[in-house]
C-alpha cells in the first residue's frame, strides 16, 4: 500500500513538472511571437465552433420534439459558420475576441464594484474590490479604444500567464517529490518499528 502511495506521488509529481515544462514553452513562445499566438486563439476558437457544431448535432438527434430539434440545428448551423469566418478572416475573428474580452472586463468591473457594497464585507476588502472593478474597467476601456493592440496584448498576458503557471507547476511538481520522499522514509521507518 506505501509502495502505491509512493509511485502515485512520483507520477503525479512527473505529471506537474512535464505540463510546466510545457507551459513555460508555450509562454516563451507567446512572448516571442504574440502575433502567432492571436492567430492559434482564432484557430482555437475555430476549433471550438466545429466542436460545439457536433454536439448541437447529437443534442439534435436525441431530441424528441420540433422545437428542440430547430433549436440545435440552428445552433449547430451558426457554429459551423462560426468557424469557418474564423479560419477565412482571422483579422476580424481576433478584433470580436478582443471586443468580447473587452466587454466582459467592463461589464465584470462593474459587478465588482457593485458586489463590494453588496456584502458586508470589510472596508479593507471592499476597496479590494473596488479597485479590482476599476482596473478591470479599465482594461476594458483601453481594450475598446486600442482592439490592435489589445489583441497583441491579450497574446503577451496570455504568454506571461502560461510562464507564471509553468514555473509555478514545475516548482509544485519538485516539491511534491521531496515531499513524497520524505512521507516514503518516515512509511518506512514506522513500518519498521512496528516489527
Amino acid at each position: 500500500m506505501f509502495k502505491s502511495i509512493s509511485n502515485h506521488i512520483k507520477s503525479s509529481s512527473t505529471h506537474l513538472i512535464l505540463f510546466g515544462v510545457l507551459a513555460v514553452i508555450i509562454g516563451i513562445l507567446a512572448l516571442a511571437w504574440p502575433g502567432v499566438t492571436v492567430l492559434a486563439l482564432v484557430i482555437l476558437f475555430a476549433i471550438w465552433a466545429f466542436a460545439d457544431s457536433v454536439l448541437q448535432f447529437m443534442r439534435m438527434a436525441g431530441s424528441t420534439g420540433a422545437g428542440p430539434i430547430i433549436g440545435h440545428l440552428l445552433l449547430a448551423l451558426i457554429d459551423v459558420a462560426a468557424g469557418i469566418v474564423a479560419l477565412a478572416w482571422p483579422a476580424p475573428t481576433a478584433l470580436v475576441l478582443v471586443l468580447v474580452v473587452a466587454i466582459w472586463a467592463f461589464v465584470g468591473g462593474f459587478f465588482e464594484i457593485f458586489g463590494a457594497f453588496q456584502s458586508g464585507e470589510t472596508a479593507g476588502t471592499r476597496v479590494l474590490f473596488v479597485l479590482g472593478g476599476l482596473v478591470s474597467i479599465l482594461f476594458g476601456v483601453v481594450l475598446f479604444a486600442r482592439p490592435g493592440v489589445g489583441a497583441v496584448t491579450l497574446a503577451l498576458l496570455f504568454g506571461l500567464f502560461a510562464l507564471i503557471y509553468g514555473v509555478w507547476g514545475i516548482a509544485a511538481g519538485i516539491e511534491m517529490r521531496h515531499t513524497g520522499k520524505t512521507l516514503h522514509s518516515v512509511l518506512d521507518k514506522a513500518v519498521w518499528q512496528t516489527r
